[in-house]
């Protein structure tokens, strides 16, 4: 085999096995940044990627938008005015995990009632 076609093999494949891979924006922290700073939160939809969290997978910028993310940020209530759901509830105690003060992510009891 020549060094072209093992190349050219070789490409093939890590395009096959890259397919494989979630979306680019699988598990990313919706930062609302088209909003330069917001007046409330939006709801997570997704779960943390890996590239948030300390270890192998983590990713440095990754890890700071989400620590600038809350702490400027995640004492506001939500948009909608309901409280944090499941999935914010992670990204918020991943910001604590990773070092974020506590007081800094909205509690339940901070969200304001509607009406």
């Amino acid at each position: 085999m020549t060094a072209h076609r093992t190349l050219s093999l070789g490409a093939l494949l890590a395009v096959a096995l890259l397919g494989g891979c979630s979306a680019p924006d699988a598990g990313s922290l919706d930062a609302q940044s088209a909003t330069a700073s917001p007046t409330c939160l939006v709801h997570q939809t997704k779960l943390p990627a890996d590239r948030y969290a300390a270890g192998a997978g983590a990713n440095t910028g990754s890890v700071l938008e989400l620590l600038r993310y809350y702490t400027a940020n995640g004492t506001k209530a939500f948009c909608d005015g309901k409280p944090p759901s499941g999935t914010d509830r992670r990204w918020m105690d991943l910001y604590a995990d990773l070092g974020g003060d506590r007081s800094h992510v909205a509690r339940p009891e901070q969200v304001p009632p509607i009406g």
